[in-house]
């Protein structure tokens, strides 16, 4: 054989051989995927299919789901339509190898863990890592296109569900690319839209790269139909919202380990009646009462039936091993248990979060 057709075939094999694994790789990557989301204590998910696009470095998640399951109950928990995963390239011309992620109609839904008596013990320490593995490279980049976030509640009556809904989010520079001076180098901005059609914004900065992430967020929503809280108290305090408005306002900063912020809820040209379509029964008054004392709202503007309270937020995250997450979950969950009356009117600062001496 002349060398001239062994190069040939050896040529054709390699192209055979890039062929076969171009062809198969998809499916092996897709059953290392959903083994992973199968073992996840307390949780089962799977994933519908996979494309790899090698020109980009990239590949596609279609279809990814995890549930949660409680006995012989499945609740839906994630539910991704589509995620593209690539190597973002701009980023390699200064040295460094990171990726991007654009997430397309993501839903996440929060059930009240208070609810429910897990009978395999979960933490979310596992299906997040288990998440955090599917992406072999840090995360620079995320996208969030058209995503909603719930939360649900199914041990009152009737079932409590709120939600943010087409939720659009850049966070750009999270691994500190560039901008490697400034103290809080990555950015986040985020827009929806909350039950009772409320224009929701988030802005603001962080710096992630460190073990204790270091934040500084502003949130508003605004101009929500009240109507639509009518299941939540309903279930908590037994009234019933004719028309009005709720907005809330909130600053969060978390600094050299110490986190601080505050919630401002405010509603606004309220009527609101009983169960039973009354305004000025004693149920009604009790359960107005019942309602103003769980909030602690505060008369502002009792002309215009405007209520309005300051929620704070503070804790220290220094000492609490690596789950940050759930501890800061845990304080803002307290925080609203404790909710006081207090004055609106103060500004928060970034340097405002540290612990006093």
């Amino acid at each position: 054989m002349s060398k001239r057709k062994k190069a040939s075939y050896t040529l054709l094999i390699i192209i055979v051989l890039l062929v076969a694994i171009r062809l198969i790789l998809p499916y092996v990557v897709k059953r290392y995927v959903n083994d992973t989301l199968q073992n996840i204590p307390g949780y089962w998910g799977y994933v519908d299919d996979i494309d790899l696009n090698f020109y980009r470095g990239a590949y596609v998640i279609h279809e990814l789901k995890l549930d949660k399951v409680n006995g012989d109950k499945s609740i839906p928990f994630l539910d991704f339509k589509k995620s593209d995963i690539s190597i973002q390239w701009k980023s390699l011309f200064k040295g460094k190898i990171v990726s991007e992620i654009d997430l397309y109609r993501p839903q996440v839904t929060y059930v009240f863990e208070e609810q429910t008596k897990d009978t395999v013990e979960t933490s979310g320490e596992d299906w997040s890592k288990a998440l955090t593995d599917l992406v072999p490279i840090d995360i620079n980049k995320l996208t969030i296109t058209n995503g909603k976030v719930g939360f649900l509640q199914f041990n009152k009556s009737p079932d409590v569900d709120l939600f943010i809904d087409q939720i659009d989010l850049s966070a750009t520079n999270l691994r500190n690319v560039v901008n490697q001076e400034e103290k809080l180098p990555s950015e986040v901005h985020l827009t929806g839209v909350s039950i009772g059609q409320g224009a929701v914004k988030l802005d603001g900065e962080m710096d992630l790269v460190q073990q204790i992430p270091e934040i500084d967020f502003n949130f508003s929503l605004e101009k929500a139909d009240v109507k639509a809280l009518n299941t939540f108290t309903l279930a908590y305090a037994g009234i019933d919202f004719e028309k009005g408005n709720f907005d809330i306002f909130s600053e969060v900063v978390i600094n050299d380990g110490y986190l601080k912020g505050y919630f401002k809820p405010i509603l606004t040209d309220t009527k609101i009646v009983d169960a039973f379509g009354k305004e000025n029964s004693n149920i009604f008054k009790k359960a107005w009462e019942g309602f103003v004392g769980f909030f602690k709202f505060i008369f502002k503007n009792q002309k215009e039936d405007t209520l309005a309270t300051k929620i704070p937020v503070e804790g220290d995250l220094n000492n609490v091993g690596s789950n940050i997450f759930t501890t800061i979950v845990g304080i803002f969950k307290n925080a609203f248990i404790k909710a006081y009356k207090s004055e609106i009117d103060e500004t928060l600062k970034f340097q405002d979060a540290k612990e006093e001496e």
